[in-house]
């Protein structure tokens, strides 16, 4: 049996909605009761966040992959629809390398197709070297607030504050597994490029994470682009019902094609 830990909702397409890093699976549970109306809303916790613990041999997003595929063949998840944000959307790749069609279609959610650079990978490390030191309460009050714009943070505050608790039920050694995870994953690119589903990504014009130049190099790989303006890196809270509205006039379509 798997030990994926999860949340669902609603009956219909399965769509699978996978958190990022310092996030759970709770976090889509605002878009999961907004969208189990109309499909089965599935949201999992990755290996050592929420209630899913971490194995000790996990260390890449190939490994991720095959336990989120024997996941989905346990709970009957066929056919998905797989949306995940930033470090979920690496996940998603790597899902998409392994089960290819059988994923009905897929989406980037502040993320990218596109390995670190060496400048990011120096953060990833460094990022390492801070956890082990300090602790995940420490980093998560850190990491959180500057993924959001300074000049909203304020008007978002308790939104914020929501997302640093949730980050606090993810595991220092799943924190550190992650980051080295995300350190070390491939380009997946020509896997986005080559995928003949519908795709689609949303980028934020101001993320810090995820560079709107590099979302917008996404484009000639991606059959349905959105930009979100003035945005960060968590669009989720930033532009809720937009995006929202972004992510269910786009599972209606897959539905309908």
């Amino acid at each position: 049996m798997s030990s994926i830990s999860f949340f669902e909702k609603g009956e219909g397409q399965p769509v699978v909605l996978i958190h990022g890093f310092c996030e759970i699976g709770e976090m889509w549970r605002g878009f999961s009761n907004a969208l189990s109306s109309d499909f089965r809303v599935i949201c999992p916790d990755l290996p050592g966040c929420g209630d899913s613990p971490l194995a000790l041999s996990q260390n890449s997003l190939e490994e991720i992959a095959v336990k989120l595929e024997d996941w989905m063949e346990e709970n009957s998840i066929k056919d998905p629809i797989v949306i995940g944000h930033s470090l979920g959307g690496y996940v998603m790749l790597s899902l998409l390398e392994l089960m290819g069609k059988r994923l009905k279609a897929v989406g980037l959610f502040h993320s990218t197709a596109f390995a670190d650079d060496e400048e990011k990978k120096g953060m990833r490390d460094r990022t390492v070297i801070f956890l082990k030191k300090h602790g995940v309460e420490k980093f998560v009050t850190s990491f959180v607030p500057p993924l959001i714009p300074d000049e909203r943070r304020e008007e978002l505050e308790q939104e914020i504050n929501i997302a640093i608790e949730q980050a606090k039920h993810c595991t220092l050694d799943g924190l550190i597994a992650l980051t080295k995870t995300m350190r070390n994953r491939k380009d997946r690119f020509e896997v986005l490029k080559n995928y003949s589903g519908s795709k689609l990504m949303i980028a934020g014009t101001l993320d810090g994470a995820v560079k709107i130049d590099a979302s917008r190099k996404h484009q000639k790989a991606i059959t349905d682009y959105f930009e979100l303006e003035n945005t960060g890196h968590l669009g989720m809270i930033e532009r809720k019902e937009e995006s929202l509205k972004i992510v269910k006039e786009f599972c209606e379509r897959v539905v309908s094609r």
